[in-house]
């Protein structure tokens, strides 16, 4: 069923669903390693694809940027769609010194400066993660690609440019791994609707030295990210 935001048809979404922010990144992602994908929407430029991975059926959507958009998406992906997993796929900078350009962080929760939880009018604060099975499987398949992986807590943040310049410094002390935009929000929608989420990132810059990835490099080291999660 066709929504404001997704013109796609009943059915025409698999139970699995890769979640890029970049539409292009959807596109290269179905034309480069799906078999017969077709798209499915293409709805305010926000493209989703559906094809066939290793025998198995699978789809691309992008996300946007932000936890406002990843919920509109991800909520009618799980409601509106009979979607089952979503593995959102993108970038990060990294809070740690230890941490490494183009590692891949899997994100087992997300901490968030965001009031989006604030919907489902808990008695208390709720600790957004990621489906444990997700993510066991996501490791085991980066440990056969050879890649580096690093487990933890990330950053969902609404801000992207902060004037405040101790925030990271305080999150990094509570060992958060990595700041992004969309899982907190993933996982809360993914907890509402009783289905499954997790959040791979590859680290494209590190917010304590300032090294950021090439264009180049962030292609590398975003190819080794969606074969992990095509893998899951």
């Amino acid at each position: 069923m066709a929504t404001p935001h997704n013109g796609a048809k009943t059915g025409d979404f698999a139970k699995k669903v890769l979640m890029p922010g970049d539409p292009l990144r959807a596109k290269y992602i179905a034309e480069t390693y799906l078999e017969q994908a077709r798209q499915v929407t293409a709805v305010r430029n926000m493209f989703g694809y559906t094809g066939i991975y290793k025998g198995r059926e699978v789809s691309v959507m992008s996300a946007g940027m932000g936890m406002p958009s990843m919920g509109i998406y991800s909520y009618e992906l799980y409601h509106e769609y009979g979607v089952d997993s979503i593995i959102r796929i993108g970038s990060a900078g990294a809070l740690q010194e230890q941490m490494k350009l183009m590692d891949v962080v899997v994100a087992a929760a997300a901490c968030t400066d965001s009031n989006y939880g604030r919907q489902f009018k808990l008695p208390g604060a709720f600790a957004p993660i990621a489906d444990f099975q997700l993510l066991e499987r996501a490791v085991h398949a980066a440990e056969e690609q050879g890649t580096n992986v690093v487990v933890g807590n990330v950053l969902s943040t609404d801000v992207f440019y902060n004037p405040d310049e101790s925030v990271n410094q305080s999150w990094k002390r509570m060992g958060v791994l990595a700041s992004e935009m969309e899982c907190a929000a993933l996982y809360m929608n993914a907890a509402y609707a009783g289905k499954k989420a997790l959040g791979l990132l590859t680290i494209s810059d590190h917010l304590c030295t300032g090294e950021a990835l090439s264009a180049g490099e962030r292609q590398l080291g975003f190819q080794k990210m969606i074969e992990i999660a095509l893998e899951v």
